[in-house]
């Protein structure tokens, strides 16, 4: 039924956490990576890496795009046809810009536009298949649905919503050349915080909402944070000297996702300018400065068969 199938996806990169907001709060962000797949009458999967992760990712079925759409055709009990995948990737991997969250995803939307007309996978069937594989709903949701996202855990499993952001809103990711694991960011994290931090970070987040969708002169105090940051800063020093010096100077900066990268959440584009030029001011090593929009749309398939 699939032969002669193929799509096309996009999905944007992400940054989470945002501060305070520590594995609930998401942006996408207009830097995207694109897969193209096709059914082949062949079995097996071949995949072809362009851009970043060339000749790094694997290229069989470990690769995680291919490990999503295997996971998303068994949820729905459908046989894996034979498939080529064309990766053109850009967003940096392991930076905290949601690669890994990007990477499923892609795999889930492509077997959603491959499975088109024979299963019907919707909004949450989404969010569910793609939080099983990545563990948390943050970067997921947004790289899913665009905009600003809440994300949380019920017994019935990951729930969203979705917001859209003020467009005075403008977001500057410094890009360093060295990585951070995921993984290593997370076991610096204590089993417990104070009561005094829990409050602390349960306002901010409030008022960080407020703040994106509202009030982006509230961005610097919105940002702050005390349940993973300071935690981390040990393992990645010079992203804390940046993000301390930026805040010092009035900039809205934390850690993009598990970091090393910087996000900050400039209120206008002329403060982004600014900042980057404080960065290559002071900065130790290089930083790449990307200036981006945010991303309502989300990710997208379209089918595009031969």
């Amino acid at each position: 039924m699939l032969s002669g199938r193929s799509v096309t996806v996009q999905v944007p990169a992400t940054t989470a956490n945002l501060g305070p907001g520590f594995d609930t709060l998401g942006l996408a962000l207009a830097h995207y990576d694109h897969l193209e797949v096709a059914v082949r009458d062949e079995p097996g999967v071949t995949v072809e890496v362009h851009g970043v992760g060339k000749g790094e990712v694997p290229t069989d079925e470990s690769n995680l795009v291919v490990r999503a759409i295997i996971h998303t055709f068994a949820a729905y009990g459908q046989p894996l046809p034979g498939l080529t995948l064309v990766a053109h990737n850009v967003i940096p991997h392991g930076r905290g810009m949601g690669s890994s969250g990007a990477a499923i995803v892609s795999g889930i939307m492509a077997a959603k536009g491959l499975l088109e007309g024979i299963v019907d996978i919707d909004a949450e069937a989404l969010l569910s298949l793609a939080t099983e594989m990545e563990g948390h709903p943050d970067n997921v949701a947004p790289a899913l649905f665009g905009g600003l996202t809440i994300a949380w855990m019920t017994p019935e499993g990951p729930r969203h919503k979705k917001l859209m952001v003020h467009r005075g809103v403008k977001p500057l990711v410094f890009v360093p050349e060295h990585a951070m694991s995921t993984a290593l960011a997370r076991s610096l994290q204590p089993e417990s915080v104070p009561h005094e931090d829990a409050v602390f970070n349960v306002s901010r987040s409030a008022l960080l909402i407020a703040a994106l969708i509202q009030s982006p002169e509230l961005l610097l105090a919105a940002t702050e944070d005390k349940l993973h940051q300071s935690y981390r800063a040990a393992a990645m020093p010079e992203t804390n000297r940046l993000i301390t010096l930026l805040r010092e100077h009035g900039f809205a900066a934390v850690v993009s996702g598990a970091g090393p990268s910087i996000l900050v959440l400039a209120s206008d584009p002329g403060q982004r300018l600014v900042a980057a030029d404080l960065v290559a001011a002071e900065s130790e090593t290089p930083w790449q400065a990307l200036m981006l929009a945010v991303d309502f749309m989300g990710a997208t398939v379209t089918r595009t068969d031969v």
